[in-house]
């Protein structure tokens, strides 16, 4: 049964959330909430499109209002949760979170873009690998780059200093290192701490922490967290289908991939060519 918030709660659970929302989701959500009969099914697929709002409401659920025994990942389950008058209630506080310029929206656009189908990906590679929790793969896919837009808004020349990283990016050195050495942070890092803010499950912020620091991982043959390893493949392969190496990084080849693919693959169980099968079968479907 949903548990109803009022706007005065959602209020204070939301302090701190600084990812903006995606302009048109917030359009489409608010004709939404206007109609006679709201549909929650359609507001919580608008809301699982854009990593803000979906990191608004997991940390609503998963904080100690619902005091629940694990932590959710399911933008569904979290709708149904809430229920409509609290999702409603999200959509308004965050709505008056302040305008952004043409300009930033622009920037953001790739973002946005790739959190989403970056996403999708992540959800159909784990159904097609058999992983047991396909939801927490999307989550994750919305998620692991939700340290981006804190950047941009604390180094208003960050863009470029990605786009260097992803060209600098090979087996000697990760995304984050230019961004470490320029910067003295990462969005990795942010965006572990932005995650843990939103209460979202520990293991999705450690992946999301780690997200450049693939090869350490499977080159790690003690036995660490299967789990973790799976959800970082997944979202390795959901990366490169996506080209986020060109959106983000603005490069036309994928330096990070070149570095990881054959430890992804194997640890996976895929050859070269099952992988390209399944990335032709991705692009195929509308996804990446």
């Amino acid at each position: 049964m949903a548990q109803e918030l009022s706007a005065e709660q959602i209020q204070q659970v939301l302090q701190g959330i600084s990812v903006p929302p995606q302009p048109q989701i917030m359009v489409d959500l608010q004709m939404e909430q206007f109609l006679p009969n709201p549909d929650l099914k359609t507001i919580a697929r608008l809301i699982s499109q854009d990593p803000g709002l979906s990191g608004a409401l997991l940390k609503i659920v998963n904080s100690p209002f619902f005091g629940l025994s694990n932590r959710i990942a399911s933008i569904q389950q979290a709708v149904n949760l809430l229920g409509c008058n609290s999702v409603i209630n999200l959509i308004n506080a965050q709505s008056i979170k302040g305008e952004m310029s043409d300009e930033t929206i622009v920037i953001l656009n790739r973002f946005w873009d790739t959190a989403q189908d970056v996403a999708m990906t992540c959800l159909t590679l784990a159904k097609r690998i058999g992983y047991q929790a396909p939801d927490e793969a999307y989550t994750l896919g919305l998620f692991h780059n939700c340290g981006i837009p804190l950047m941009l808004k604390r180094f208003p020349n960050y863009m470029t200093v990605l786009e260097e990283a992803y060209f600098n990016a090979s087996s000697e050195r990760r995304v984050v290192d230019t961004e470490n050495r320029l910067l003295n942070t990462n969005h990795a890092v942010v965006g572990y701490f932005t995650a843990k803010s939103w209460n979202l499950p520990l293991h999705l912020c450690e992946a999301i922490a780690n997200h450049h620091n693939a090869l350490s991982f499977f080159e790690d043959d003690t036995g660490r967290d299967a789990q973790l390893k799976t959800l970082m493949a997944i979202l390795k392969m959901a990366e490169h289908i996506c080209a986020s190496f060109r959106v983000l990084g603005n490069q036309d080849e994928d330096h990070e991939w070149d570095s990881i693919q054959q430890h992804v693959l194997e640890y996976v169980g895929l050859t070269e060519y099952d992988f390209q099968t399944l990335k032709e079968s991705i692009h195929d479907l509308g996804a990446g």
